[in-house]
């Protein structure tokens, strides 16, 4: 393919990616596939020969979009929104083009440059705290994650080498491997089970915490877990505090756990993968109250604020905290700026050494919809959330079970477990909206989070016309 050819076939694909998400919602939200489906329609060799791009496109229909699950259809409801905007993709097809590994400052300094303030600009939308800006005369900064699973990661490492080497200065007898087996973490039991695979990764005991009737954990929780373990002899060094937990949205209470983290030496991450880009909103942003007392902060705008995946935006209140963790500078790696203390080099601040031009996204997404823009968007869906509760509160049948904050709702039948289970199987076979299921205090629960950007009121009314009717049709089976 030549360059004369990419120009036509570029247009070409921004045409079929502009029909694909404009009648994305005829598409069954979910594919009719079984397992193994993809391996019987193509070849078991790649070809000897080249083949042409119609043929391509053709089995981009034929064989792909069968066996998609249209995360952007706007009757998709299930997990948490994977977010999309046209300027994103822009943006993502100028990073795939500038094609840069920006592992260092020299790799490519704007690609650097440009993430370093951007997560600044992100952070005063949420009015974080000084320290966690790297354009001021504080120590910290932001920095673009895969994943908010990383950022546990890399926030957990970091506090586990912090505490290591404080604790090896107060007890010099003690070997790594003595103090590593002392250490041990905190989560609540609703945090995403990314949490407690960091600390399995970590090579630490990941302790859950329990929470109270709104899937909270409370001072009083963690304060009781510290003294067990201290009694114990082991060593708390690690609380992740989930702002928007994954099953019900629920938030944990940081202006009560914060202190206790800071007195007692404890690393205190917040994870808000979800939650996090409503806090743009003035009426939402005291939701964060308590990141003052963190060490490390963390939300996924791949999530809910327009930014394709991936971008995982993180803030730490010490940037050496990290770097510590995971400076590696060999000879091939070094530049002649680094020492000068203007530069930023990523790759001491992640897991992996390569990374893409993320922030590219941040900013074509930041300047084409405005913070008002961004704003309005959060608002809409979490009314639309609000517009389904209202319908499930009109129907005797179901019940809320948790706190409506976002744009989650989680609800069910009055019933078994069983009979919502079989509810949301039927619901999914019908293919026409899409839902997953979370426990909640021992009940099988349903969520519908809004998610696709083009969700309006018409598609939760048909929503929940599908889930009543499903409903009525499964209670007439049921035994009197």
């Amino acid at each position: 393919m030549d360059i004369a050819e990419y120009r036509r076939r570029g247009k070409e694909m921004v045409d079929y990616v502009a029909d694909y998400l404009e009648n994305i919602e005829n598409r069954d939200v979910y594919p009719n596939v079984e397992p193994g489906y993809l391996r019987k329609l193509i070849p078991e060799m790649a070809p000897e020969e080249p083949e042409t791009y119609e043929e391509i496109m053709k089995d981009v229909e034929r064989i792909i979009m069968p066996g998609v699950t249209h995360w952007h259809s706007p009757y998709f409801y299930a997990y948490f929104p994977a977010a999309s905007s046209f300027p994103g993709m822009l943006a993502d097809m100028l990073s795939c083009a500038i094609g840069c590994i920006g592992f260092s400052w020299a790799a490519s300094p704007a690609c650097t440059e440009l993430e370093t303030v951007m997560l600044d600009w992100l952070g005063k939308m949420l009015n974080l705290p000084e320290e966690f800006l790297a354009g001021t005369k504080g120590q910290g900064g932001g920095v673009i994650q895969g994943t908010a699973s990383e950022a546990t990661l890399v926030s957990l490492l970091g506090a586990r080498s912090k505490a290591l080497k404080r604790i090896k200065a107060e007890h010099p007898s003690l070997s790594e491997a003595e103090v590593l087996n002392k250490l041990v973490a905190y989560m609540s039991e609703q945090a995403h089970s990314s949490v407690e695979r960091a600390g399995l990764i970590g090579g630490v005991q990941m302790k859950k915490l329990p929470t109270d009737g709104k899937f909270a954990v409370q001072a009083s929780a963690l304060m009781e877990a510290i003294k067990t373990d201290k009694a114990a002899g082991l060593i708390p060094f690690y609380f992740c505090a989930t702002l928007g937990t994954t099953p019900s949205c629920a938030f944990d209470n940081l202006l009560e756990t914060g202190p206790i983290c800071n007195s007692e030496h404890i690393w205190m991450h917040i994870d808000a993968a979800y939650a996090g880009s409503s806090f743009i909103c003035p009426e939402f942003r005291p939701l964060l109250n308590g990141v003052e007392f963190a060490d490390s902060f963390n939300f996924n705008p791949h999530k809910w604020l327009l930014v394709n995946f991936d971008c995982s935006a993180m803030w730490v209140k010490k940037r050496t905290d990290i770097i510590g963790a995971f400076k590696m500078d060999p000879l091939y790696l070094q530049h002649d700026h680094q020492e000068s203390g203007l530069v930023t080099d990523y790759r001491h601040w992640q897991i992996p050494l390569g990374r893409r031009f993320r922030s590219l996204k941040l900013w074509f997404v930041f300047r084409i919809y405005g913070k008002k823009g961004l704003q309005e968007h959060i608002r809409k869906q979490v009314k639309l959330a609000h517009e389904f509760e209202n319908l499930v509160l009109q129907d005797d049948r179901f019940e809320i079970c948790a706190e409506v904050i976002m744009g989650l709702v989680c609800f069910r039948l009055k019933g078994s477990n069983e009979l919502n289970e079989n509810l949301l199987k039927m619901i999914n076979i019908s293919r026409k909206i899409h839902l997953v299921p979370c426990h909640l205090a021992g009940a099988f629960v349903l969520r519908l989070a809004v998610c696709a950007r083009t969700t309006d009121s018409k598609h939760i009314q048909f929503a929940w016309k599908t889930i009543s009717e499903v409903a009525t049709e499964l209670l007439r089976k049921q035994p009197q």
